[in-house]
């Protein structure tokens, strides 16, 4: 064999090492999964506030699995009879505010965007926040 065909034999050879190793690392990366995604999935959280204005009962539950089971342990929390869940949230934050009129209840991405929220939907002086809650 020629120094012109051994090279060229060479060239081919190497070619194909190549092409087959990364086909290899392309395959490795597209079925790759982030590490995240395997070892902390999405959590997927509901809260609930329940109030009575009259007596200013609050109750209010947080990290619970289905919206049903918040609602209840926030009236369950309330304690009073007269208490309504006037607020139930997933995967973020709520608050209440009271004022002269009705009780306000927004939700919102932080404690401090719902309460913010809540007082300015009151819309009043007298307005305080009188529950909030947020899930983890």
């Amino acid at each position: 064999m020629d120094k012109a065909g051994f090279t060229s034999r060479c060239i081919t050879t190497l070619t194909a090492l190549l092409l087959v190793a990364g086909a290899g690392v392309a395959i490795a990366v597209a079925t790759a999964t982030p590490v995240n995604a395997a070892t902390h999935p999405k959590k997927s959280a509901y809260g609930a506030i329940a109030y009575e204005p009259g007596r200013r009962a609050t109750g209010y539950s947080y990290d619970f699995k289905s919206a049903r089971e918040a609602k209840v342990e926030a009236l369950k929390q309330c304690g009073d009879p007269a208490c309504e869940v006037l607020l139930s949230f997933h995967n973020a934050c709520g608050a209440i505010a009271q004022g002269p009129g009705k009780p306000i209840a927004v939700t919102g991405a932080t404690s401090a965007e719902a309460q913010t929220k809540a007082l300015r939907r009151c819309a009043h002086k007298a307005c305080q926040i009188v529950a909030w809650a947020c899930t983890k």
